[in-house]
């Protein structure tokens, strides 16, 4: 049955634009640190330890909160806790600047998780209810998706070139203007929404959630980085049985978290599969292609951050692209074809060599294209398929899957490429063996001939791994197509029939005419 809904008007567009802000933001400090590390590492003196930490702490604060967040702001109001996030966000990015020491700094980036984690499901919540059109929320879905991928990007970009100028914390007080604007506009622009009946708030799945989903991406992460090894197995067997046992309180408890509704339209469930493998595909090809400018043509960091915009210009045409092909042929023709480009980007990804920019960008960019087509349709369909009243936890569940998908990507196709890699590298430096940037270290000892002649083995080694990882994400993405143009056949753009009792939910009095002032 299909409902005629009030279209946006400028209005819900001036809005949504203000909340691209803390998209950009949030995913911009996932790589905002990666030119910062010598500068801070210098000034607070961190361990090994620390230094680690200083990176993971923000992705696991912002992954085992999103559920939590998700269903938080369906409860006491999304645009409220936006603001909440954007003041601790804020107030977050200031300590980060100003810390004066790797402990600081850690707690403080453990604060930009917990600002992240309400800021993610809150935007993308309040698009679901700013437009009630489902083809303009397929557009404005699409440029959502387009900012997130670009923020990750340009973070590392910003990063160079504040710290050409300034002190390692300015890669920081950069969020604080933006915060600041966003919380004098969100109120007069942003009307607020919540589900009209929500039910008690349930506590003890918070920690039950954050069991379930911190110890498997941090054994995933690990896995990625050294290996399998005995500690990160265990904790991802760990994070599972707390997954079975979160899954089964949801399942068997009135007004649990998550709302065991969305699971009854076929087009949740999908879309939610369908963008988690996505994100394996995303990351995957990543770990890969930032450890290839840098440790194997040898690019600065700053230099490798440009060249890694280049796929990212042309995500920003291919999302919106996506929307409109998904309104005209369908979503499911167009998500399919969107694993079948990016497959073949990562196709070209394998025929690689040690000297191959254009190729890898090239292949970068097809499966950037891709893979946006598909997360961008994907998401929206889920999004949509959700009842408005349940749009916080509905995107909640989108971000959590891409968190597990990206983290299960970088483990599976990096454990994959350094079997092959060590494989390729036997009788050689142990040290060597270990990574590229050690086999770097290794050959500067050794140094001479001998050196060289290391590094171009390892080099040789590390592409022939790379190779046969995107034979792996290759069959990943083409597996997914069949499924893909199965289970969204015949969906085409429709609004979903409210849930009863949700259609009075937004709180907003502007709400009753969504295109006038």
């Amino acid at each position: 049955m299909t409902h005629s809904a009030a279209r946006a008007g400028r209005r819900e567009w001036t809005a949504f634009t203000v909340l691209l802000l803390p998209l950009l933001l949030v995913s911009m400090d996932v790589s905002v640190l990666y030119f910062a590390v010598p500068a801070l590492t210098r000034e607070l003196d961190p361990s090994a330890t620390q230094q680690l930490w200083i990176f993971d702490s923000y992705a696991f604060a912002l992954a085992g909160l999103l559920l939590t967040m998700g269903s938080l702001g369906d409860r006491i109001g999304r645009r409220r806790l936006l603001l909440a996030g954007a003041a601790a966000f804020g107030t977050a990015s200031v300590a980060a600047a100003y810390a004066g020491s790797a402990e600081m700094l850690i707690a403080a980036r453990i604060l930009l998780g917990v600002g992240g984690a309400t800021l993610m499901p809150s935007t993308l919540a309040l698009v679901r209810d700013l437009f009630r059109d489902e083809a303009q929320r397929s557009k404005a879905v699409a440029l959502w998706s387009g900012a997130m991928a670009g923020g990750i990007a340009l973070g590392s970009v910003l990063s160079g070139l504040l710290l050409e100028h300034f002190w390692w914390g300015s890669v920081f007080l950069v969020n604080v203007p933006a915060m600041a604007l966003l919380l004098i506009l969100a109120p007069l622009l942003v009307p607020e929404s919540r589900d009209p009946s929500p039910g008690r708030f349930d506590l003890l799945s918070v920690p039950l959630s954050m069991a379930a989903v911190l110890p498997v991406v941090y054994g995933l992460k690990e896995s990625a980085a050294r290996g399998p090894q005995p500690l990160p197995l265990t904790a991802v067997v760990v994070g599972l049985g707390f997954t079975w046992l979160f899954v089964r309180r949801q399942r068997t408890r009135s007004g649990a978290m998550i709302d065991r509704g969305l699971f009854r339209d076929r087009r949740f469930g999908a879309g939610v599969t369908l963008n988690t493998v996505a994100a394996f595909a995303m990351m995957g090809s990543a770990y890969f292609s930032t450890q290839y400018l840098q440790s194997v043509l040898g690019m600065g960091s700053l230099e490798a951050a440009l060249w890694s915009l280049a796929p990212s210009l042309a995500v920003g045409a291919a999302a919106p692209a996506a929307a409109a092909l998904g309104g005209r042929f369908g979503r499911g023709p167009v998500v399919a074809a969107g694993f079948v480009i990016a497959a073949a980007g990562f196709a070209l990804l394998g025929r690689v060599g040690t000297d191959s920019l254009a190729l890898l960008l090239t292949g970068a960019t097809v499966l950037a294209c891709g893979i946006v087509t598909v997360m961008s349709l994907v998401s929206d369909l889920a999004l949509g398929a959700a009842p408005v009243a349940k749009a916080g936890s509905a995107a909640a569940l989108l971000e959590t899957g891409q968190e597990f998908g990206g983290a299960l990507g970088m483990a599976l196709l990096g454990s994959l490429g350094t079997a092959v890699y060590r494989a390729d590298l036997a009788g050689t430096d142990p040290a060597a063996r270990e990574t590229l940037g050690a086999a770097a270290a290794a050959a500067a000892r050794t140094g001479g001939p001998a050196g060289e002649a290391l590094l171009e083995s390892a080099r040789t080694a590390f592409v022939h791994g790379m190779g046969y990882a995107a034979l792996g994400g290759t069959a990943v993405l083409l597996a997914a197509a069949v499924p893909a143009a199965l289970l969204l056949r015949g969906h085409r753009d429709r609004t979903p029939c409210p849930t009863p009792g949700a259609s009075p939910d937004r709180t907003d009095p502007r709400a009753a005419a969504p295109g006038t002032p």
